[in-house]
């Protein structure tokens, strides 16, 4: 049977006027934009946190023994796909919204409820051999400092699978010719992305955050029109031509005194 894990809280959230109660587990109090952000999500409809990451698994190879960990596993698809193709034995969870993370336990191995960002983490060194992160860095506040604090926690070696939306997609671009930055309630807009990337600036992310990257790529097929854009320009724009961006990485090795990413890149 699943492990549900709902650390002891300090601060109990009632959301809305309904009785949907949010325990959040974590130490000191959280910011005016954590609490906004428990609201926002409970303005989203229930498939907002369901559907299985086929084409993450699928890159995966079969390990019947390994341990996987996904970070914003919603209602827990994609680790219970992972699990039914041998993907991985054992599959942990952490999910921000409690009612997906319910869900999730009764799919998945072991589910954390909480923010990323603040919770602990109960795992010891070096304990996965693979990392999913689907739609999840654009969420966080920093990013960059999430991915060095997981990093602990993966085998040398270990598989990441990561996908965001790709800021410098065409239709972004035309929105800011006509001087809009119009927020959505899903999609590459969404009201609650704190951050934005690039194809270029993600793999930099994971490249100064002690991961090795092995490929950055649409998430989906081309259409015919872009693919003969595409060659037509030599390639040269491909970053305009797709929404979602998918990273493959390995865990390397993470250099303390190199750029902790407080640079140009985390602009």
């Amino acid at each position: 049977m699943a492990s549900y894990v709902e650390i002891q809280p300090s601060i109990i959230f009632i959301l809305g006027t309904g009785s949907e109660v949010f325990s959040w587990p974590m130490h000191g109090s959280p910011s005016k934009l954590t609490v906004k952000c428990i609201m926002d999500y409970a303005a989203k409809p229930e498939h907002y946190f369901s559907g299985a990451r086929k084409n993450f698994v699928d890159s995966l190879p079969v390990n019947p023994n390994a341990r996987l960990l996904e970070v914003g596993c919603g209602n827990g698809d994609t680790g219970a796909y992972a699990l039914a193709t041998q993907k991985c034995g054992w599959c942990a969870g952490v999910e921000l919204w409690p009612d997906a993370a319910r869900e999730a336990s009764k799919r998945i191995s072991e589910v954390l409820v909480g923010d990323v960002e603040q919770i602990a983490l109960p795992w010891s060194p070096e304990s996965f051999d693979v990392l999913v992160m689907s739609e999840v860095p654009e969420h966080l506040r920093d990013p960059w400092a999430t991915l060095r604090r997981l990093h602990r926690f993966l085998k040398p070696g270990a598989l990441v699978v990561s996908g965001s939306p790709n800021v410098a997609h065409h239709s972004v671009l035309r929105m800011l010719i006509r001087g809009r930055w119009n927020y959505q309630a899903t999609g590459l807009m969404d009201w609650t992305h704190l951050r934005w990337f690039t194809p270029a600036t993600y793999r930099e992310m994971f490249q100064i955050c002690g991961y090795k990257v092995i490929e950055v790529k649409p998430a989906a097929r081309l259409r015919w029109k872009s693919q003969w854009f595409n060659l037509l320009t030599f390639r040269k724009l491909e970053h305009l031509l797709h929404t979602q961006i998918v990273l493959r990485a390995i865990r390397a090795s993470l250099d303390v005194h190199g750029d902790l990413g407080f640079g140009n890149s985390r602009l």
